[in-house]
């Protein structure tokens, strides 16, 4: 039987979780004598503000026997934690990963750079993604009976490029024409047309500057431009030409540009080989083959890991990884390779803070317009002209907060991948050569002696030699 001339208080101390998610009774020596009921415990836990998720059958127990709980922690009351929602998404009817363009392979196994197989062609109101809304947060409750508010997922949204068009609910993207589809810069969705040009891009030709993606079935020259919206795949070669791509670049045949020229795609580029060119990608450069006394830039992975895979002079740049079989030679040609530097994310992270800082100084303009409208309003001195004033003023600041909010959105995105400095890495699967130069972020190692098999990373400040770098 319980006592009521015995306090808790003497036997028993109580803590509450920081996140008020757990409250846990500390049980000290307690004397033979001394017994509780059920009501007396909860009435305890309740004068500590601990009213939700009481373990009863617990605290049965503890009442029952407390002599048995001597010494012991036990967690009397569990609350229920919030759920975030799930976030938005979008599902795309088509496979992203593979080629826009790419050429036919036969039956025996050769292949006919005649024939283009086209992928993710679409008709004109063919369905292209559809969108899946996020879902509402579970609101949790904390052991003190308080609401533990929860955070809905965050919606995704189409990237409108052109020719397509969504429905009236935004809910599903559809192809405004028959082409092709492709990504362009920042993921935008788009269907594009197809030129094709059957032979060389000379003086016959002349430059192309096309909406859509473009094929030339022969050899883009020096001195000739060829800029597409969409993709652009030369089956040939590339002399000292400017070739520029919202998508990406698929050059069969390589490229020889002499320090002439440009090769630059929002996607990727993809070639054989690369001798004396300028090539600039903001995802990956592929280079079967070798790159050669070229300026390479990638803002993901420069790969050129094939049967020879050599890197042999110029500069490699890539935000994240560059992958080589050889870089150098025994002449310690100086070969530089530079991963982790993003410098047009730093350029718009300026960019972006003289926005905010815009929009903060036009912000503070029209609360001080609208603080002054409702002074007038709340003396009933606000005429017509002023309320439709106010409506707009009001209209403005809600636009510019949600402005303000998207840009500090990418700030932050952008500040913690300059910070990101783990997945940089330079991985060499043959040998690299003295002369070369290995820069990842701000660190800088220079090369002496011929290495085999080894991986550069960034550890603790410092850019350390890793041997097992596929672990």
């Amino acid at each position: 039987m319980s006592n009521p001339d015995f306090s808790l208080d003497e036997f028993v101390t109580l803590a509450i979780a920081d996140d008020k998610l757990t409250a846990e009774m500390r049980v000290m020596r307690v004397d033979e004598k001394v017994a509780f009921s059920v009501e007396q415990v909860e009435q305890y836990l309740q004068s500590y503000g601990v009213v939700y998720g009481l373990r009863h059958e617990v605290l049965k127990k503890f009442a029952e026997s407390p002599q048995g709980f001597s010494g012991q922690t036990i967690v009397v009351a569990e609350g229920q934690a919030p759920v975030k929602g799930e976030d938005g998404k979008i599902v795309s009817e088509f496979d992203w990963e593979s080629e826009g363009v790419r050429p036919q392979t036969n039956e025996d196994g050769t292949v006919d750079y005649k024939e283009v197989v086209k992928l993710k062609n679409v008709k004109k109101g063919e369905l292209i993604a559809e969108r899946i809304l996020a879902t509402a947060g579970q609101a949790g409750m904390l052991v003190t009976g308080e609401v533990a508010a929860a955070k809905d997922g965050r919606e995704a949204y189409f990237k409108v490029g052109k020719n397509v068009v969504t429905d009236p609910e935004k809910m599903k993207l559809y192809a405004a024409i028959d082409g092709l589809i492709t990504k362009t810069e920042k993921d935008k969705i788009n269907v594009f047309p197809v030129y094709e040009v059957n032979g060389d891009v000379d003086y016959n030709i002349g430059n192309i500057d096309f909406v859509g993606n473009v094929v030339i079935r022969g050899n883009v020259l020096t001195g000739f431009r060829i800029r597409a919206a969409g993709d652009i795949r030369v089956v040939g070669g590339i002399e000292g030409a400017e070739l520029e791509a919202g998508g990406s670049i698929d050059i069969t045949a390589g490229i020889t540009a002499n320090h002439k020229g440009l090769i630059k795609a929002g996607e990727n580029v993809k070639t054989s080989f690369i001798l004396e060119g300028n090539v600039e990608a903001d995802k990956d450069v592929i280079v079967s083959q070798s790159i050669m006394h070229s300026k390479v830039k990638a803002g993901k992975d420069v790969i050129c890991n094939g049967a020879k895979g050599l890197v042999v002079g110029g500069v490699i740049q890539a935000g994240e990884r560059v992958v080589a079989r050889t870089v150098g030679n025994s002449t310690s040609t100086v070969t530089v390779i530079e991963v982790g530097v993003l410098p047009e994310l730093r350029n718009e992270l300026v960019e972006l803070r003289s926005q905010i800082k815009s929009l903060e100084e036009n912000l503070m303009k029209t609360e001080q317009a609208l603080a002054l409208l409702n002074q007038l309003a709340s003396v009933g001195q606000l005429n017509q002209e002023k309320m439709a004033m106010r409506i707009r003023l009001n209209h403005t600041k809600k636009q510019t907060l949600e402005e303000q909010a998207v840009l500090k959105d990418r700030v932050l995105e952008i500040e913690h991948s300059l910070e990101d400095t783990e997945r940089a890495r330079v991985d060499i699967n043959g040998t690299i050569y003295g002369g070369s130069k290995i820069v990842i972020g701000r660190y800088t190692r220079f090369v002496k002696d011929p290495t085999p098999k080894i991986s550069f990373r960034l550890i603790d400040g410092e850019i350390a030699q890793v041997s097992n770098f596929n672990s």
